[in-house]
Parts: structure tokens; sequence; C-alpha cells
């Protein structure tokens, strides 16, 4: 694709944004940046710019930064019935995005992960396991670096893994040679509206496939199940409770891969060292994927057999007075923390809160009664949260656990501190986006790892 000369108004200017900007003019094309923020709250991003020659046109979304274009490529967080987007539909302009460009350029098979929860484990986890072995990996899309940047590195014979959201699967007309939907939970309902919406742009990452590509999908879920119906590919399934004829499931304790009627064994979940039944099935999904992709049972079963985690998602970060501290600032959804408070030891005291994403607590707050000594309610979703736990206490007509509502994050630890005793567990797991204080997840996490070492 030959960009040079071409008009492309780039909208939104956030991670992907630049790193989508910096690519376009490495390659001659006459860049607009469009973003409804003023320049100075860009300067983060304006920085990593520099002075490469763009014409900057923030403060608004303008309808005539987008018509003229030859193509507007737009960032993950931006709606796509903007007003300036329509218009550049409506006038034949074609609008496309960092993640379908990547797709249109990229020389290597890619191998894709998306669902609900999930994600990041296992899009890591099979990207260590192309690695041992033996391939030229490289490993982004929703989290790390935009691999835009990286086209000049990446030959045939890479590998490409790329954990994708619905945001980034929204525009798709192309799909990933080996693609995984983990599972489908309510989530992200403020920008799709519906399940179904939701569910739909998650199928663009099989939607698309050829019949010598591969799906991995979850059995135990039901709308991954369901995108069988919608991939040309071979449709792998995994499962924890079902013992599938073909494809990846436990056999008592043992991770088992069948295919035209061999089974392999490829570790037992007792030597798995990442905690919980949840990553049970990342691990499952993870095999799935890596055999697809053509890696032996050895090289899967070495990373099985080591691998211990990804930062923000349950990750250790200090023992302080017989106290254990987890960031697991990943947690966006209210499953997501489910599933940390179902897999960490107790005593636990868990630090909720940030910008709500709207979406039932009444799971959560279920689990919370059975498993936590204290839920310490924060961020904007503070008040929603502790209503949650305390409609749930009288429900059940019980005391426990504590529930305490605090300001930011910060005094959420401090209350933390406050409450725990030696052989307690205090865990940021927030199910709720970091959008009232925090540019993301990383920087909330990051924030919470430097308060809790602050005071070691």
């Amino acid at each position: 694709m030959d960009l040079a000369g071409k008009r492309i108004t780039v909208v939104g200017l956030a991670r992907e944004g630049t790193a989508l900007v910096r690519f376009l003019v490495a390659r001659g094309a006459d860049v607009t940046i469009s973003d409804h923020k003023p320049a100075t709250a860009l300067q983060e991003y304006l920085s990593r710019i520099g002075e490469l020659p763009v014409r900057l046109s923030v403060g608004a979304n303008r309808v005539e930064d987008t018509i003229g274009a030859d193509m507007v490529l737009v960032s993950p967080g931006v709606p796509r019935q903007l007003p300036c987007l329509v218009a550049a539909r409506e006038h034949g302009v074609p609008v496309s995005s960092e993640t379908r460009l990547f797709f249109e350029l990229c020389p290597a098979p890619i191998v894709g992960v998306t669902g609900s929860n999930g994600k990041t484990t296992t899009t890591t986890l099979v990207g260590e396991i192309l690695r041992a072995a033996g391939r030229q990996v490289f490993v982004g899309g929703n989290i790390g670096l935009p691999l835009i940047d990286q086209l000049d590195l990446i030959t045939a014979e890479s590998w490409v893994v790329l954990e994708l959201s619905s945001f980034q699967l929204e525009l798709m007309n192309a799909s990933p040679h080996v693609a995984a939907i983990t599972n489908v939970t309510p989530n992200h309902l403020d920008r799709h509206v519906t399940l179904e919406a939701y569910f739909d742009a998650k199928l663009n990452i099989v939607r698309h496939q050829k019949p010598d590509d591969v799906a991995v999908l979850n059995w135990d879920d039901r709308l991954s199940r369901e995108a069988a119906a919608h991939s040309p590919g071979r449709v792998v399934f995994h499962s924890q409770t079902t013992g599938l004829d073909e494809g990846v499931c436990l056999d008592g304790q043992w991770i088992v891969a069948r295919c035209n009627g061999d089974a392999q064994r490829v570790l037992s979940i007792t030597d798995l060292k990442l905690l919980g039944r949840h990553n049970v099935e990342n691990s499952l999904c993870a095999t799935g994927l890596a055999l697809g992709a053509g890696a032996g049972i050895e090289a899967v079963t070495s990373v099985l057999s080591c691998f211990t985690g990804v930062e923000h998602r349950l990750e250790p970060v200090a023992e302080q007075n017989g106290v254990r501290f987890y960031n697991d600032s990943i947690a966006t959804s209210p499953e997501r923390t489910i599933a940390a408070l179902e897999a960490l030891p107790g005593p636990l005291i868990v630090l909720m809160g940030g910008r709500s994403k709207h979406l039932s607590l009444e799971g959560l707050a279920d689990v919370a009664l059975r498993t936590c000594k204290a839920v310490i309610a924060f961020g904007e979703a503070g008040a929603e949260l502790e209503q949650a736990i305390s409609t749930a206490k009288r429900t059940r007509g019980v005391d426990a656990p504590l529930t305490r509502r605090v300001g930011p994050l910060d005094e959420a630890l401090e209350e933390a501190r406050r409450l725990a005793q030696p052989g307690d567990a205090v865990v940021l797991s927030p199910a709720c986006t970091s959008f009232d204080a925090f540019v993301d997840f990383e920087e909330r996490g990051q924030a919470f790892k430097r308060l809790v070492l602050d005071q070691a």
C-alpha cells in the first residue's frame, strides 16, 4: 500500500494514535491529527510526535478534517457515531483503523485473542510459548506497544500475537490465522449499548477467517461456543468441564490435547504457577492457540509450568508486617474481580472502585460476602459499590464483610492498612475502569504499587 502523498486524518491522539502518526509520516503521508481535547491535555502524546510535519486540529473533532481526507483512521476509544466520522462515510471517505491497516500490511501470520476476560494472560502465554518453540514473536495490540511502529522488523517468518478489544475489532474486515474468543459477558455497554452488539464486534475475530485458519473457542461459554457457526475455519474447542473427543480439555488433573484420536498430556494443573480456575481456562485456551500455530507440546509444557502471570493481574507486590499486597488493576469488570476473589487465599481486604461500567454487581456482592473480610469502595463508583454490598448483606441477614467508602485510591489503601492484620491479603481489584482518576488500568496499577512500596 502506497501512502505517500495521501491525505490521512487520524482521529484520536492516544497511545495508538501517536504510533500511527509516526508510521504515516515516515511513509510520506500528509497527516492531520483530530482530537476533541485541547493541546494542553495532549502534551504527553504530542511530545512523542515532536517536530513531525503534521497538521494539528484539536479542541473539537471537525467535519472538515475528515470529509476532505483520502482516508480516516480512528483510534479505538473514539465512538464510531461521532459526527465527523458519519460525515466522512457519507462523503465516501474510507474509515479504517490502525489495527485494520496493520492486518493489511503485516507479512507474518497473526494469532489474535479477544474476549471479556483472560485476554491479556492468554495473549502473553501464547507469545511465550511460540518463543519457546524458536519463533521470532511480536506481541502487542491492546497490550504493550502498537506494533505498526515495528512493521519494518516483521518478516514472513515471524509470528505476531495480538490482544484485540471489541473496539479494535469493530472495523475489521480480516481475521487472524489463529483466533480465540476466551468468553463473552456483558462489558463496554456504555459504548456498544447491547450485549448483542458487543458480541457482534467480537465475532470479527473469526468471521473473516479462511478454511485453513483455526478458531479456538470455549465450550464452557455459551457465546464463545456459538461463535463456531461464524468461522469458516477449523474450530478447536477447549473445556474445563467436558471431556472432548477433539480439542483441549481436562482429564482428571491433566490438561490433554486431543486430535484425530490421539491424546497428548500437556501438564497437570497442580503444576501451574498461575492462581485460580480462570487461569486453568486461560491455559487451556493458550494451549489450543499455540498448537494451532504449530508449536509442539514440549514448548507448551515448558511455559505453562513456569509462567507466573502478567503485570497488573493478581500481581504480588509486597508482604509487609505479615500482610500480602496484590495488584489486580486490570480487573475492570465485576467478572474479573470475582475471579480474583475466588483465586486468592484469605482473609481478603479488597479495594474496589473507579468509574462504573453500569454492569450488574449482584454476583460480585455475593462472592464478596463469601470471601472478603472487608470491602473498601473508592472513586466515582464508591457509593454504587457500597450500596451493592450493603444490599446483599441485608438480603442475607449478615454483617460481614465490613464495608467502608473513601475518596481516592490512596485513601483506600490507607484504610486497608488500618484494617489489615498479619495473614490478611490486600488486593486492588477494582471491578471498574480507571478513567475517573487515571489514564488507564496500567497507570492505576503503577500508582497502587508505588503507594504500597513507599510504606515498605
